[in-house]
């Protein structure tokens, strides 16, 4: 098993009212990058889940990971989400250095 080390996962969002897009970054401890992708997607669809049930932000998850900035209205394309290990916060500028 490969050790845990922080990932960084950049998501292509839209705007589903607009021509809007943007990217949305998750972080938070993997040991790949498939696992990055997957616990970025998991996270996410928690924070749904907890906006739709009316509840606040369900705060941070194991491994650091957390939905912070999730927004109503915003469509991720998680086909095009890249992974990556994290180095530093501008890092998803570097879109080369992404694996899916």
């Amino acid at each position: 098993m490969l050790k845990p080390e922080l990932y960084e996962v950049d998501v292509p969002v839209h705007d589903t009212t607009r021509t809007l897009h943007g990217l949305h970054v998750f972080t938070g401890q993997a040991a790949s990058p498939s696992e990055a992708l997957t616990r970025a997607h998991q996270v996410y669809d928690q924070a749904l889940a907890v906006r739709k049930a009316g509840l606040t932000h369900p705060g941070r998850q194991d491994g650091g990971w957390g939905p912070s900035g999730v927004r109503d209205g915003w469509e991720p394309d998680w086909a095009a989400a890249k992974a990556c290990p994290w180095i530093d916060p501008f890092s998803w500028s570097n879109t080369s250095s992404h694996e899916l």
